[in-house]
């Protein structure tokens, strides 16, 4: 007879996931702040917004870096962004692309140090020339021959 055994002890996984560091901005989000939410992750609306409707996606496990999430919470997240993506669209028509983009590290930036993702919501004239995008963080890379 034919048995499918697994005694893998996930124990530790699951405590890994439920890890919260304390003193950490996200880690103790109030949850009348959170605008969406699955098991492993939560968006929340930015507090120094970019453009109106800009929104962080957290996974709810303190990691530092996009880098150390685990697949589960990379579906997670995704799931979020376009989930969020699709109700800021609904709810403001204006919206017609989107920046999605995240701080790794001192040098890129990072402030708090727990990954987060931006989801910043972009209009036709928010800025003069929009080329080139995420790339003018740097500035002068913004621009390209093709």
């Amino acid at each position: 007879m034919k048995r499918d055994r697994d005694d893998t002890d996930l124990r530790a996984i699951r405590e890994a996931y439920a890890y919260r560091e304390p003193d950490c901005l996200f880690c103790e989000m109030k949850s009348e702040r959170i605008v969406a939410e699955n098991e492993l992750s939560f968006a929340i609306p930015d507090g120094y917004p970019v453009t109106p409707l800009h929104t962080l996606i957290i996974p709810k496990r303190h990691v530092c870096t996009f880098f150390e999430l685990g697949q589960a919470e990379i579906n997670a997240c995704t799931f979020l962004v376009k989930d969020q993506k699709k109700r800021i669209a609904a709810y403001d028509h204006s919206v017609d692309g989107f920046n999605i983009g995240m701080n790794n590290g001192v040098s890129a930036g990072q402030t708090i140090n727990h990954c987060h993702i931006h989801l910043v919501p972009r209009r036709t004239g928010d800025v003069d020339d929009p080329r080139g995008g995420v790339r003018n963080t740097l500035p002068g890379k913004g621009y390209y021959q093709t």
